[in-house]
């Protein structure tokens, strides 16, 4: 959430940053300016008759002991009238921040200097490429039909349990799958993460904290009787780890990592696109989250990107990344970058990570603040990345590294798998 410090401060360089993001902010600012300025009225009348009832409280007390009754009885009219007037105040206050935090909602993350303006995916930034050129054989499968073939993803099965979106590992493929984690798990506590194994399921202040709600309540599943989301990211439960927190400097960074399956209604998804493994309703996700001081946060974002790719790289998978423009960013973002992976089976790049600074976007609805040297209170900044998600990278594993009668596994993966091939 954006501050009201920057709203008022400067109106004219969040409304040119949101258009970006093909927002026109400049409409809800001035309301919510407008807002402002009734709150602070509002204060400062109740602040008035605060100040005159507790001065005609302590006259009456005198009145009184000096016999002056009906006085005495006329200021305690008094009193009670400016305590009533009190009262409307306080429920017109409580009215107007109400409506006040609503407009605030409504305002995104302004992206940063280095964001390019777009409409959509077409216009983001292709920042750079790496990994080998797949080499594949003739009549060469998709993962879905390689899947069937060496019987290690069960599509059909995971609909007779629950529905589309939610495949039943077999075998080797679900050894893979554990493999995976316990690489990426491995590689991110070897670069400092500390690991951390939180709930799946977090209440809604959780998931306002990270801006999932109510941005992306709809894409998130929701256990009503309890009033609990099942996480849609790691990012949620682990960032919140830090809401309502108030950090000291000796304390930076704070590095996390952790493994949980995700879940995501992915509402009106379907076509060519998501067939297989291309967009799951659960799957199997590693994140990495950091806490940094706002002077400090882009250096780490390097740092991350830095590090996913050397994952990828790992892998021997050949890759792009990307810098999203202002029109496919997040609600939340304040720059975010895209890792996807070349299919050659599908012909297709594949997201597999996307690594994010939010700035003190998030931390604002978290109230996680940290002190200086000085003592000064002052937001955080977070950034979370997918470290990595892997129902694509499997797929672009298993595509990529297909032969005539086999599936050949990373070298570096072999220790995890216990495997050297499918076959």
């Amino acid at each position: 959430m954006l501050t009201l410090k920057i709203l008022r401060d400067d109106p004219e360089l969040v409304t040119r940053r949101l258009a970006i993001k093909n927002f026109d902010a400049a409409g809800i600012i001035a309301e919510i300016i407008g807002l402002d300025d009734n709150r602070k009225a509002l204060q400062t009348e109740s602040d008035a008759l605060l100040s005159q009832q507790k001065l005609k409280a302590a006259a009456i007390g005198k009145l009184i002991k000096e016999g002056r009754i009906e006085e005495a009885e006329a200021a305690k009219k008094e009193v009670a009238g400016l305590k009533a007037r009190c009262g409307e105040l306080l429920a017109k206050a409580e009215e107007n921040n109400k409506a006040l935090e609503a407009k605030l909602l409504l305002l995104p993350n302004m992206p940063c200097d280095l964001v390019a303006p777009g409409k959509g995916a077409e216009d983001n930034e292709v920042v750079r490429m790496g990994g080998p050129e797949p080499v594949l054989p003739e009549n060469a499968l998709p993962h879905w039909e390689l899947a069937r073939k060496y019987d290690i993803i069960d599509f059909d099965l995971g609909v007779k349990i629950t529905g589309a979106g939610f495949p039943v590992y077999k075998g080797k493929g679900a050894r893979l799958q554990r493999a995976l984690i316990n690489f990426f798990l491995d590689r991110n506590v070897a670069a400092g993460y500390m690991e951390v194994e939180p709930p799946v399921l977090v209440n809604s202040a959780s998931g306002f904290g990270t801006g999932q709600i109510p941005d992306k309540e709809a894409q998130m599943y929701y256990a009503a009787l309890d009033d609990f989301y099942l996480v849609p990211t790691a990012e949620v439960p682990v960032t919140n780890i830090f809401r309502d927190e108030i950090l000291s400097c000796d304390e930076f960074p704070k590095k996390l990592t952790a493994y949980t399956p995700c879940f995501r209604r992915e509402a009106g998804s379907y076509g060519k696109d998501v067939r297989g493994l291309n967009r799951l309703h659960q799957f199997d996700k590693v994140e990495i989250v950091r806490i940094e001081k706002p002077e400090d946060s882009y250096r780490a974002l390097d740092e991350m990107v830095a590090h996913v790719e050397s994952l990828v790289n790992a892998l021997g998978l050949r890759y792009r990344i990307l810098r999203l423009c202002g029109g496919d960013m997040s609600f939340t973002s304040a720059i975010t970058y895209d890792f996807e992976l070349w299919s050659a089976a599908q012909k297709r790049w594949l997201e597999i990570s996307s690594v994010s600074n939010f700035e003190s976007y998030q931390a604002n609805r978290l109230h996680l603040r940290y002190k200086d040297a000085n003592g000064k209170t002052s937001l955080c900044h977070t950034l979370n990345g997918s470290s990595l998600a892997l129902p694509r990278v499997v797929a672009a594993l298993l595509e990529d590294n297909q032969k005539e009668d086999r599936i050949e596994i990373p070298e570096i993966l072999r220790p995890y798998t216990g495997f050297d091939c499918i076959d």
